[in-house]
């Protein structure tokens, strides 16, 4: 399946101006051209697909404004301090939790935690949450102090309320989500489009981790790791 770049600028998406042609060029194309660098040539002319792509010039000027907001970005992330730093962790999962909080943060790991539990109605409900995203949309201090549950949304990676049976899915900055795969939800990690398999049954992916946890506040928790090898 290609990355869909709309959801992100490709300057963002793809690692070079080669692999965003590279995602233009279909199967079918290099079996009759046989030659790569011809169908990239094709593409970057305009003979391919019905979206016009992005000259070299406006790739690389757009890549290094990525990059210094990037780097701005981890820069002020580091003088920040770490929303689990001074807290009481009893928990596994907390403790979990505040072992990945920095290599999230800089961008180093992307986790995907998954919960299974009951909401303040008594349903239960269950999802996975992109960790990272919530580290930056919200204060985790309240989690990590226990004031305050962690627990799946609607507007998380999956949510699902097993009495109400309301499901649903949504991309975030981090993962695209897959809902087509017969094997279940597949996670493509935006930066190096590495496909997360969080099915029990296989193998997580490439450069992916899953960590089961026991824990005395949830009823289930796991934590996929994705370990970034391309930083942007």
């Amino acid at each position: 399946m290609e990355a869909d770049a709309s959801r992100g600028h490709p300057a963002e998406t793809f690692r070079s101006y080669e692999d965003l042609l590279d995602n233009h060029v279909k199967p079918l194309d290099l079996f009759y051209l046989e030659d790569e660098e011809l169908a990239r040539q094709l593409v970057q002319l305009g003979y391919r697909g019905s979206r016009k792509v992005m000259t070299r010039e406006d790739f690389e000027r757009a890549k290094a404004v990525a990059e210094e907001e990037s780097r701005l970005a981890r820069s002020e992330q580091q003088q920040q301090p770490l929303a689990s730093m001074g807290t009481d962790l009893e928990d596994n999962f907390l403790r979990a939790l505040a072992e990945r909080e920095e290599p999230n943060r800089s961008g180093k790991m992307t986790s995907i935690i998954f919960i299974r539990d009951h909401n303040f109605l008594g349903h239960e409900i269950s999802g996975y949450i992109d960790y990272c995203h919530r580290l930056k949309t919200e204060d985790f201090r309240q989690y990590f102090k226990r004031t305050k549950k962690l627990l799946p949304r609607s507007t998380d990676l999956s949510f699902y309320n097993w009495n109400t049976h309301i499901c649903t899915t949504n991309s975030s900055p981090n993962f695209e989500v897959w809902t087509e795969d017969l094997g279940g939800l597949l996670f493509v990690n935006k930066r190096d489009q590495k496909i997360l398999n969080v099915d029990p049954q296989a193998k997580p992916g490439d450069s992916s981790l899953r960590t089961p946890l026991r824990s005395d506040l949830y009823l289930q928790v796991l934590i996929f790791d994705h370990i970034t090898r391309r930083k942007i």
